[in-house]
Parts: C-alpha cells; sequence; structure tokens
C-alpha cells in the first residue's frame, strides 16, 4: 500500500472519529486505545501527519495544461 493510499485513509478515520465526537460524544481512539495513552498518541500524531501531508499535497498540486 503506497504512503499516498495510508495518509488518505487516515484522514477519513480521523474524520469520522471527530464527526462521532461531535455528534454523539464517542471517541473511537481513546474506546479502542484508552487503557494504552502512549499508542493513543501515536495514533493522534500518524492522524496530524496524514492531515498536513493532504494539505501539503493539496496545496501543491498543480494540474497539467
Amino acid at each position: 500500500m503506497q504512503l499516498k493510499t495510508v495518509s488518505k485513509w487516515l484522514v477519513v478515520i480521523g474524520a469520522i472519529n471527530w464527526g462521532l465526537v461531535g455528534l454523539l460524544n464517542i471517541n473511537l481512539v481513546t474506546l479502542l486505545f484508552g487503557s494504552l495513552p502512549v499508542v493513543v498518541t501515536i495514533v493522534y500524531a500518524l492522524i496530524g501527519f496524514a492531515g498536513a501531508w493532504g494539505a501539503y499535497a493539496m496545496l501543491t498540486n498543480k494540474k497539467k495544461k
């Protein structure tokens, strides 16, 4: 699996998680990994890096004529 694909999936997972937090006050990351705070931090960091990567890709994307 390519880094770009993994990054996109992490962004999707992060968006779904934030949607659930906003609508139902359910945080899937802490629900799944709450007993392992280091893992929770790593998951949040990976999702954050994926979002930054996606933003960079969108801002630097040059369309071919």
